[in-house]
């Protein structure tokens, strides 16, 4: 059956909005700032986002096919991001091979250089008449069968020696959509009912959490803009219950931006809460995802690092430390980082994580909690770093893990299905 002409020709601006995403991951830009830059609206942009998540993805399949299916390499990054885009189509829908390529000569035809029509014909072609032999061979190569560079898959392989093939699954996977329910507006059994009333699948995976079973963009999800939710991932929902902040107390959020932790901390209990974060556009976000919801603390732009520039010396009760890390914890939410990021990168932000919770053990009260937070699954940014704090800070103590019945002071919630990767331990100043 054909595809209606209305379809096929989105599919040709998808897929040249998507190369010229990937162009510009390729040149080392950042996916979603080449987003916010671009002049894709509306549907097209939605599309192409799309399909530049999902090639970027499966960069290292479709780098790997592309070098066996060219004679040199192809210098153009447009072109490049269009096969790219078109190879991870078709391996994804096999089935609407022939309006793949048809659409992608039609996107090649838009590029500034035209010639490329031809190679993009040519290749594309090429890889259908040869299909099972090339996968066979990507499937043999380990950067090309998980999707990852092979550092990063050597470092989960020594790190969770019994979890990294589910990890990096689960880092090739589309990111679930979970809701946190505000309780101060309504609960999550009236929420489930209304998300059910407006034909949206959902189930419930606490009192709060509700995942959606086939995400929807936030515009449709009812009572969002009037505050009744928040858009979080399970895992990070967690560290609300970590910290257990209670009514009176002084809280710091660190490294607030843009707000989700802040504000379920707000939504928990009546704290005096001050939120930091060093970019003033991404403070900025936390101030207005707070008054959606109908919260209110103190926002701050500054460098938790730089104390006596932000701190009043009244000591916290509480600290949530949710420090910059390599997010390889979230890679499928942002798949440019795992071909951007370098392994050099990790002894960098784990010297910036020492630097942040060394200083900010100084504000926190006598008997204080410290939560230490990462979306990473590196253990050098997170057990590695928080064994290192130990040995530094001798008033410092691990705390068991709350609602877990066992010693452990560490949790590291593993990528998967329902959540995202993060890793937690609590700290008590002594």
């Amino acid at each position: 059956m054909t595809e209606p002409p209305h379809r096929s020709a989105s599919l040709a601006e998808a897929l040249l909005g998507a190369a010229q995403l990937i162009a510009a991951v390729i040149k080392g830009r950042n996916f979603d700032v080449a987003l916010a830059a671009s002049s894709l609206v509306d549907v097209t942009r939605a599309a192409a986002m799309d399909l530049g998540y999902s090639t970027l993805r499966a960069f290292g399949r479709g780098d790997f096919l592309l070098g066996l299916l060219l004679k040199r390499p192809v210098q153009d990054p447009a072109a490049r991001g269009l096969l790219l885009a078109a190879l991870a189509r078709l391996e994804a829908r096999p089935d609407e091979a022939h309006t793949t390529v048809d659409q992608a000569v039609t996107a090649a035809a838009r590029l500034a250089r035209s010639q490329f029509k031809g190679l993009v014909n040519g290749v594309l072609r090429n890889f259908l008449r040869r299909r099972e032999e090339l996968l066979a061979l990507a499937d043999a190569d380990p950067v090309a069968r998980w999707q990852h560079p092979a550092w990063w898959i050597e470092r989960l392989q020594r790190d969770h020696p019994g979890h990294w093939e589910s990890i990096l699954a689960a880092g090739n996977s589309h990111p679930p959509l979970c809701l946190r329910v505000n309780r101060r507006r309504t609960t999550g059994a009236d929420f489930l009912a209304q998300l059910d009333a407006a034909g949206i699948a959902a189930r419930a995976l606490d009192d709060i959490a509700i995942l959606i079973e086939k995400p929807v963009p936030v515009e449709r999800i009812p009572g969002f803009g009037a505050g009744l939710c928040s858009v979080q991932d399970w895992g990070a929902q967690a560290a609300a219950g970590w910290l257990d902040a209670r009514d009176g107390m002084r809280v710091l959020d660190a490294c607030a931006a843009p707000g989700g932790k802040a504000a379920h901390l707000l939504e928990t209990a009546q704290v005096e809460l001050t939120a930091l974060d060093a970019d003033a556009p991404r403070a900025a976000r936390i101030t207005d995802n707070l008054r959606r919801l109908g919260l209110a603390a103190t926002v701050k732009v500054a460098d938790a690092r730089a104390v006596d520039a932000w701190w009043d010396g009244r000591p916290y009760e509480r600290i949530l430390a949710d420090v910059p890390c390599s997010a390889s914890g979230v890679v499928r939410r942002h798949p440019d980082a795992k071909w951007l990021r370098r392994e050099s990168d990790i002894a960098g932000f784990a010297s910036t994580q020492k630097a942040i919770v060394d200083a900010l053990w100084r504000t926190l009260a006598p008997g204080g909690k410290m939560l230490y937070v990462s979306c990473s699954v590196f253990g050098e940014e997170n057990a590695g770093q928080v064994e290192a704090f130990i040995d530094r800070h001798a008033d410092a103590r691990h705390l068991p893990a709350p609602r877990v019945t066992t010693s452990d002071a560490q949790l590291h919630h593993l990528p998967d299905a329902e959540h995202d990767g993060l890793y937690y331990a609590l700290l008590q100043k002594n």
